[in-house]
């Protein structure tokens, strides 16, 4: 049993150094044109995914979240934001994304893989080596805003996304008019090629 875990004890070592060489001898490539290899791809994806779900712990989302009034609020913020990177329904990213790596994904069904309280808190704090910001100099209630047209945005059309962007340039951008009674768009189910996107992994 000693001899198990001496050699187990010696392969980590020897696990830990090799990488260590690797890293300081500088020959992993950091280049943004190169993707990682699966190893490093899943052990990043797991790292991020298991630190967003345990700092999102204890976030409770406003009770009024689904009023419309945060969806058109949201939709300001994302129209002016967010859709240059991650596109938005019937408008293309830019093209400075495509050169980005990871790729900032299509957010058409994130909410159905994130909580509510986890994509809070990405876009509070932001993503380290992914490109995505934190916002955490806005208001709690933008960033809830947001997360608003987040959960909305499943099969959301070109026609309602563009009604909706409409709406809120009417309202004033980003503010919340709580007086406002605004009927919800018309959703259609979003096309899929089968593939699922993540939030900031390709």
């Amino acid at each position: 049993m000693n001899g198990i875990l001496f050699g187990a004890v010696i392969a980590v070592v020897a696990i830990g150094g090799g990488a260590g060489l690797v890293l300081y001898s500088g020959a992993y490539n950091v280049a943004a044109s190169e993707p990682h290899s699966g190893p490093v791809f899943r052990l990043m994806e797991t790292a991020r995914l298991r630190s967003i779900q345990n700092h999102a712990k204890g976030i409770e989302p406003p009770a009024n979240l689904g009023k419309p009034e945060r969806l058109v609020a949201g939709v300001s913020h994302y129209a002016e934001h967010c859709a240059g990177c991650h596109g938005a329904p019937g408008v293309e990213s830019d093209d400075m994304a495509e050169g980005m790596y990871p790729k900032p994904p299509n957010l058409t069904d994130v909410s159905k893989r994130l909580s509510s309280a986890e994509l809070f808190w990405i876009l509070k704090n932001g993503i380290k080596m992914t490109g995505m910001p934190s916002w955490g100099d806005h208001s709690e209630d933008d960033l809830w805003n947001i997360v608003a047209f987040l959960e909305k945005l499943p099969g959301m059309s070109p026609d309602a996304y563009h009604g909706l962007t409409e709406q809120a340039e009417a309202a004033g951008g980003h503010h919340v008019h709580g007086g406002m009674d605004m009927p919800m768009p018309e959703s259609k189910p979003a096309p899929t090629d089968g593939h699922e996107g993540r939030w900031s992994m390709p």
